[in-house]
């Protein structure tokens, strides 16, 4: 099954972004230990299309709980950084 993890930065909370950038990107290296697979994940953007304002990330998993797993573990969430987290599932259409 596919999941939408939609998550928007509380105000004010860029510079703790990027201080915990590498530390997430090598989280995002290996999603292995919480069997899930990301198809795609990058950033939201401002209207200015440069300033980093949250999250988006396609997931496969067996199920829910190892989303919600992988997305505590996430130095970005230990951080404090993003405000809402909106975790949604999907069935992949065929065809």
């Amino acid at each position: 099954m596919l999941f939408a993890i939609h998550a928007i930065d509380r105000t004010g909370a860029l510079p703790t972004r990027l201080a915990n950038y590498d530390a997430h990107k090598a989280f995002l290296g290996d999603t292995s230990r919480f069997g899930v697979k990301i198809v795609m994940s990058g950033p939201l953007v401002a209207d200015d299309g440069a300033t980093m304002i949250g999250s988006l990330f396609l997931i496969e998993a067996p199920g829910r709980a190892e989303v919600e797993a992988f997305n505590r573990a996430d130095p970005f969430a230990a951080a404090g950084i993003w405000e809402k987290v909106t975790i949604t599932g999907f069935l992949r259409r065929q065809g």
